[in-house]
């Protein structure tokens, strides 16, 4: 399903050139949940955005279902991104100032969807993370826990074939931690694919799969 071959990733600046990731090669199957973990700064994240095309290689390649991204122009990319695609941060990036169900349609505004098909949807994906009676709050009213769970809904309002998670319980407890980590047990239980960085080994003995990284080349 996402097949990454001899991939780098390389950042220059006029005097520095700094090698984020050094010839990574991956395949990720459809239904898989692999998780990624390595110290700060071993090209975790880095490596996340190269899978969910948010960044292009240095070198190598990646394919998605069998296409090698590079053929994609930038619009195509943009709508595989929307359509096959979801994501969720260690920080929620939601937007203060609209309730919880506008939140969660946003990746639906840029689909050819009626406004009832996004409401319907979105209050879809909230129950589907326990937080149907929380549609019309705002996300300063939510604890850390239920702001997750709304940037869960966001990323699989679209369903998405892959869901990629940057640290999602970062900035959780161990409890709110255990919670989005079992929302996202039954999203691959469901037929999601699911990448996701983490630095709590105990999460990533729930996943089918550890990578290692150290120094952005791969050791496992």
């Amino acid at each position: 399903m996402i097949q990454l071959e001899r991939v780098t990733k390389k950042y220059r600046t006029e005097r520095v050139e700094t090698t984020a990731l050094d010839n990574v090669n991956l395949t990720i199957d459809q239904g898989e949940f692999v998780s990624i973990m390595g110290p700060s700064g071993c090209g975790k994240s880095t490596l996340l955005h190269l899978i969910g095309l948010l960044d292009a290689p240095s070198g190598g390649s990646i394919a998605l279902d069998g296409k090698p991204v590079e053929r994609y122009g930038d619009r195509a990319l943009a709508r595989v991104r929307n359509e096959r695609l979801g994501f969720v941060f260690q920080q929620f990036h939601l937007v203060a100032d609209l309730s919880v169900v506008d939140n969660v349609e946003i990746p639906l505004l840029y689909r050819k969807t009626t406004g009832k098909e996004r409401r319907r949807a979105a209050l879809a994906a909230l129950d589907r993370v326990g937080l149907a009676s929380r549609t019309h709050h705002f996300p300063g009213q939510l604890s850390g826990g239920q702001q997750q769970r709304v940037a869960i809904a966001r990323a699989i309002v679209g369903k998405p074939a892959v869901l990629l998670a940057d640290e999602p319980t970062g900035n959780l407890d161990s409890q709110m931690g255990d919670e989005i980590m079992g929302i996202l047990q039954e999203l691959n239980q469901e037929g999601t694919t699911i990448v996701m960085v983490t630095h709590d080994p105990r999460l990533a003995e729930r996943t089918h799969r550890v990578v290692r990284l150290f120094d952005g080349r791969q050791v496992q």
